[in-house]
């Protein structure tokens, strides 16, 4: 008599993160690769959560170039901190365009979007048009428009997500979890909370990853 195979350990995996951290775009990367080694072992709910590196930036951003010498020194400079990074992205099969950028973003309204993706079930979809948009098409990902063909390519309603995105109790509310995330000890990004302990954080290599989310099952967490 065959006996039923035994399910998957289920759990929930938030990752706390911001849409122009490029570390977070790795991570992303990572986790996926993390999670084709572990082959169903785990079935994990992924939840993305907000973050904002750059919470004071006026809603229409800061020219890329202002802003890379206010938080650098120089263009020069933070163009060598970004090649190292890409150098990261080029060898994980991402393709990243710094050069692109025109504009640093003030995110909100992005993590407001992915709030709404969360809702209607296409949050994966969305978070990899938003760091596609960004770090490989150096699109505004603060810019309204920009935020609803998204939203549409990902079949949201984009009338709906219009009026929602500007939503005063949900920004609050964003701005809330932040707060709660520091509260935790997250003061950088990607984070990765597993059934909302704090696992770790950091874009780690996808064997890190397994490992820390095998563990983590293993204990029950």
């Amino acid at each position: 008599m065959a006996t039923a195979a035994t399910p998957p350990y289920a759990a929930r995996l938030d990752i706390v993160s911001d849409v122009v951290c490029p570390w977070c775009y790795i991570g992303k990367r990572r986790l996926e690769q993390a999670l084709a080694t572990l082959d169903g072992e785990l079935a994990l709910e992924v939840h993305w959560q907000p973050y904002e590196l750059n919470p004071t930036l006026p809603a229409e951003g800061m020219d890329r170039r202002a802003y890379c010498e206010a938080k650098f020194g120089s263009l020069e400079y933070a163009r060598q901190l970004y090649e190292n990074v890409a150098a990261n992205a080029r060898a994980d099969g991402l393709p990243m365009a710094i050069e692109r950028i025109a504009r640093t973003p003030n995110t909100r309204r992005a993590h407001r979007l992915l709030e709404l993706a969360g809702a209607a079930g296409c949050q994966d979809a969305v978070v990899d048009a938003l760091f596609q948009a960004y770090f490989v098409d150096g699109r505004d990902v603060g810019d309204v428009d920009t935020l609803l063909g998204i939203a549409s390519a990902a079949g949201m309603d984009a009338g709906r997500v219009r009026e929602a995105l500007d939503d005063a109790a949900a920004l609050a509310r964003i701005e809330q979890e932040e707060r709660s995330a520091q509260a935790m000890g997250i003061n950088g990004v990607p984070a990765f909370l597993f059934n909302g302990r704090l696992l770790f954080t950091g874009a780690q290599t996808p064997e890190t990853i397994a490992l820390a989310l095998k563990r983590a099952a293993a204990k029950g967490l």
